[in-house]
């Protein structure tokens, strides 16, 4: 294994504190990349041509952007990159609450924020509507003097980004290390089953069967409850093990290829690039370059 190059932050927040906001204008992105133990929502406007790293998601954003991370092991940053904007605005939350099926929050009116947050393990980025709906609320965060206030604010603003439509998961399952789940328990046993046999040739007769249907009757099935046909989820599964392979191990690109269930080097470079935007070695490289150790 190779020694970890993520820096893992520590927050601002003091132990009985409830929210850290920080407002940032500024010309570029310097902080390297990191992880840490409070939720993250994190608000960057006026700063198109940025990347944004989220696990194995690799986009570059527009003008603006809005994401919410609740996994302390998912590490996240967002790079210069081709940014010639000299008014970035930034604003970050830190905050720690508790789900815990005993607390205020495991009540019914945070039902939708629960869900929100499970989601996010993965890393969620809000579509800009639902940016324009919460705008002015960010914006004023900062400026709310009293405590109370400020929090329900926040609350407030957590509440509308559960209700909106369009949000969409940044890394895979795989790589972020999160259990799949589903309302569907036909749907939880065919992907705990690829979770298992992803190194394995899967086919869809055999899935189907798992499933008690037929593999026609299977296939609308999988994409309505998905989005996905069958093969395009056994990729995305395959790739985000073998993102977490390039970060975490010093196998060789024909190695991690293979382990992770594609039948040569040149399908696994090829998939990898179309999916990823870039080869497994280049993610690799890039990967590392952007971190320090500490």
């Amino acid at each position: 294994m190779i020694e970890s190059k993520v820096i893992h932050e520590i927050t601002p927040l003091m132990g009985k504190d409830v929210l850290y906001i920080a407002e940032r204008r500024k010309k570029e992105f310097t902080y390297p990349i990191h992880n840490h133990k409070s939720f993250e929502l994190n608000f960057v406007e006026h700063a198109p041509g940025v990347r944004r790293i989220v696990g194995d998601s690799n986009e570059v954003i527009g003008d603006y952007d809005l994401v919410l991370i609740t996994s302390p092991e998912l590490e996240h940053v967002w790079e210069q990159n081709v940014c010639t904007s000299e008014s970035i605005h930034e604003i970050t939350v830190h905050f720690e609450f508790d789900f815990s099926e005993d607390s205020l929050f495991s009540r019914n009116p945070f039902n939708s924020v629960r869900q929100m947050m499970n989601e996010a393990r993965k890393g969620l980025c809000f579509p800009l509507d639902a940016i324009m709906k919460v705008y002015h609320m960010l914006n004023s965060l900062c400026t709310i003097e009293d405590g109370f206030y400020s929090f329900t604010q926040f609350l407030t603003i957590l509440y509308e980004l559960s209700k909106c439509d369009g949000a969409r998961t940044l890394a895979t399952s795989s790589y972020a290390k999160v259990e799949v789940a589903s309302d569907s328990r036909r749907v939880l046993k065919v992907k705990n089953y690829i979770n298992e046999h992803y190194r394995d040739e899967i086919r869809l007769a055999d899935v189907a069967n798992l499933a008690g249907m037929s593999p026609s009757a299977f296939s609308r099935f999988f994409k309505l409850h998905t989005s996905r046909n069958l093969s395009d989820y056994i990729i995305d599964m395959r790739l985000g093990f073998a993102s977490r392979m390039l970060v975490d191990s010093t196998h060789s690109i024909a190695e991690i290829g293979y382990s992770c269930g594609f039948n040569n080097l040149s399908n696994f470079n090829r998939i990898f690039r179309k999916r990823k935007g870039c080869s497994p070695s280049e993610f690799r490289e890039n990967y590392h370059k952007t971190r320090i150790i500490v």
